[in-house]
């Protein structure tokens, strides 16, 4: 039997999109800068009201990560933040083990939260350190999938954001995209994949950050977030050289070129590309 719903939030139906997956067991509250917002399904994120909240960005991440790794028993979340990009993953795949690794104490505090009002319980390792540091995740096994979410932008490059907690997922505070790689190169199990999202317009940036880290970038599709606007996004699905064929790059012409996603129309109507990848992820299409 379904629960009763107890407010919009918890509605089996919203707006005639009926939300999948399990109900999370709930029963924390917010404090007074933060609020409480659907994630995927039934399940819901504690952020702050002025201070970095989830994106399109990290639902796409999450999305595409699942989509094109061959299986996830194991899934690690770099600079992970609050975590969004995390939760969608453990929440596409219902029997993966997810470690996190985020810097910042009050973004650590926001995921605990969430992972405990969604029912997360052992099986959501939220880790507080530098991904740099080799010794975040010593000691745990690797991972079959890899994700992150990098900040876009060299310090001192962009106004930096007026809350102190969002600075850093929008500025290079601590380390860059060759960062990530490299941290994901290195925690990777044979044959796993690393998807990670950066701005299109530095779309030979982050490709020189996977070639550094000896990761094959083999599939990556543009995110156009407005018809006929030139700035979007860019994700990537790399896989670790050594786990491949020699010459498999040019035999298999990597990367794979997917067509653009577009999220908006020029009118500012959904486009249909996002409404389905949306409701893929457990997010209402918005159409």
């Amino acid at each position: 039997m379904p629960r009763p719903a107890r407010s919009t939030h918890d509605a089996l139906v919203f707006k005639g999109w009926t939300r999948p997956g399990p109900v999370p067991p709930g029963g924390l509250e917010t404090e007074a800068d933060e609020t409480l917002d659907g994630l995927c399904g039934h399940w819901r994120i504690f952020q702050k009201a002025r201070g970095h909240r989830f994106s399109v960005d990290d639902l796409m991440t999450a999305w595409y990560g699942t989509t094109w790794c061959p299986r996830a028993d194991r899934i690690a979340d770099l600079g992970s933040g609050i975590g969004s990009v995390g939760m969608m993953a453990a929440w596409r795949c219902p029997g993966a083990l997810v470690h996190t690794v985020e810097a910042q104490a009050q973004s650590v505090a926001l995921a605990r939260k969430s992972a405990a009002y969604n029912g997360l319980g052992a099986r959501y390792v939220i880790h507080q350190g530098d991904l740099r540091d080799p010794g975040v995740l010593a000691g745990e096994a690797p991972f079959d999938l890899v994700l992150g979410t990098p900040p876009y932008w060299a310090e001192g490059s962009r106004v930096a954001a007026a809350h102190p907690q969002a600075v850093p997922a929008r500025l290079e505070v601590r380390g860059t995209l060759a960062d990530y790689a490299l941290t994901a190169a290195r925690i990777l199990s044979p044959g796993g994949m690393f998807t990670c999202v950066f701005p299109n317009d530095q779309r030979e940036r982050a490709l020189a950050a996977l070639e550094g880290a000896d990761l094959l970038c083999l599939h990556r599709r543009e995110v156009i977030f407005k018809e006929g606007e030139p700035y979007g996004l860019d994700l990537f699905a790399a896989a670790r050289r050594q786990d491949l064929p020699e010459g498999f790059a040019s035999r298999a012409e990597c990367p794979e070129v997917e067509a653009p996603i577009l999220v908006r129309r020029a009118d500012g109507s959904v486009a249909p590309d996002i409404a389905r990848i949306r409701l893929a992820i457990g997010f209402p299409p918005g159409l």
